[in-house]
This record gives C-alpha cells, structure tokens and sequence, in this order.
C-alpha cells in the first residue's frame, strides 16, 4: 500500500517562489512515477509534472520555465520548486504516484491529502 505525505505550502508575494516537498512509502515506491496536480476554485484538476524513475519530467504549459520538479536519490521524497509565483496559481497543490501505467499526468492510483498555495 503506498502512502503520501505532502507539506509546503503557504501564502507568498506575486513573484515569490515556494517549495513543495511529498514524502512517499509503499512496495516498489522506487519505481512508480511520481507527479503534482492542483485544482482551483472552480477549475477541475489539472496535472502540473512527473518525473519517473530515469529523471523523465513532464511540466504543464502554464509552469514551464517556472516550476521544476525532482527527487531524492532514494527515490521516495520528491519536490515541486515553485518560482515566479503568479495569482493564477493559488491552487490546492497534491501530490501523487502512478504504479501501474508509469506514464504520469494520467489516472493515478495514488494521492496526498494537498496543500493550500496562495499567491497574493
């Protein structure tokens, strides 16, 4: 069974940058890929980024050149670096693991509670 834990968020300036960390457990955890979603008031759930367990990312358009997401080397704590924050990001930010179809911004088997990011 694979358990996350996400922590990091809180309220920052227009322009400010905030780090994101999740902190994962589970059989094969090493393996899976592992990803952050965040959902706007209003909005559905959008996949923010991936990264895989060859260091693979995938980034939404809106957070490219913003945002970077990695890893530990034992692959079972990863981050979401956030930088040049703008309002339109406020989102609750939750972390998340594909350990089936290891592709990522998919259907995830696995998720975190979320954490509130307010860029005001």
């Amino acid at each position: 069974h694979v358990q996350l834990v996400e922590s990091g968020g809180g309220l920052v300036e227009p322009g400010g940058s905030l780090r994101l960390s999740c902190v994962a457990s589970g059989d094969s955890i090493d393996a899976c890929v592992l990803g952050w979603y965040r959902q706007a008031p209003g909005k559905g759930r959008e996949c923010v980024s991936s990264i895989s367990e060859d260091g693979t990312t995938k980034y939404a358009d809106a957070v490219k050149g913003r945002f970077t997401t990695h890893q530990d080397t034992a692959k079972t704590t990863h981050f979401l670096q956030m930088t040049k924050l703008l309002p339109e990001d406020t989102a609750v930010y939750t972390c998340s693991a594909d350990c089936t179809a290891f592709v990522g911004c998919g259907r995830d088997q696995y998720w975190g509670q979320g954490t509130q990011v307010t860029v005001s």
